[in-house]
């Protein structure tokens, strides 16, 4: 039985742990050839070490700095360079600084909005001819619920990721006629290397569990499963939307 990739292309990047690994080795196990990135070198080629281990197929570039413009279109060139086409972009990588609008300093709002907007703006745009020479394809984007819900100390995320939606919502309009699709996904609180320290804190993490009705966090699979689906073309008519994993957190 063929998988639900089979014979797709997939880019995603920060493969290198959390919701990129658990996609670029389920994508994989799915039919994909995965290319992935991530600036953190050694745990982008754990990565690809697990892919292939589990008979898949991958390539990365790392370490990356994907707000750069002239690194992003090497990624792209090493896509184009192994297999020729890309028929999905994942723009998982982000990174951010936390505090609130009256203790943000300059630096760290710049850092957020660059590594977490600028960045899906220079991969989405070096890749996109690719795709449209591909036949079309789909473009998912990484936002978040802060992005929909105001949250103490959140001031540089929620701005950045709420331009992620609006970013994705607009996309979708301006490449359906190129047979793109574009979606979002909204995750809340998921348990990877970059919030393992935050949910290290007993007190925190009781106090994040309160908000969250499933009483518990979510896990990278769990995001990436969802990704798999607007991958797919068992999403051919979804575009222009964001889906959200949280638990619940944004019924309450």
């Amino acid at each position: 039985m063929a998988g639900r990739l089979e014979n797709k292309v997939a880019l995603i990047t920060g493969t290198g742990g959390g919701q990129g690994r658990a996609a670029a080795v389920l994508f994989a196990r799915e039919g994909a050839k995965i290319v992935g990135c991530d600036l953190k070198a050694r745990d982008n080629q754990e990565t690809v070490h697990m892919v292939i281990e589990a008979g898949g197929e991958m390539v990365s570039l790392e370490p990356i700095d994907l707000a750069d413009a002239a690194q992003v279109e090497r990624l792209v060139k090493l896509t184009a360079k192994t297999y020729g086409r890309l028929n999905v972009l994942y723009n998982n990588a982000s990174a951010a600084r936390f505090a609130p609008m009256m203790e943000m300093t300059w630096e760290d709002w710049e850092f957020t909005i660059r590594n977490e907007l600028h960045l899906i703006f220079l991969m989405t745009k070096a890749a996109l001819p690719l795709i449209v020479q591909s036949g079309g394809g789909s473009i998912i984007n990484t936002a978040s619920v802060s992005g929909m819900q105001a949250s103490h100390a959140n001031f540089a995320h929620a701005a950045a990721k709420g331009g992620v939606i609006a970013l994705s919502r607009q996309l979708s309009l301006e490449l359906a006629p190129n047979g793109i699709r574009v979606n979002a996904i909204s995750p809340g609180a998921i348990e990877t290397p970059g919030t393992k320290s935050l949910f290290g804190d007993p007190q925190i993490y009781e106090m994040l569990l309160k908000t969250i009705p499933m009483g518990r966090v979510g896990r990278p699979e769990e995001v990436a499963r969802v990704a798999l689906f607007l991958a797919s073309d068992d999403s051919s008519y979804v575009t222009g939307t964001t889906i959200v994993v949280d638990g619940g957190k944004l019924a309450l």
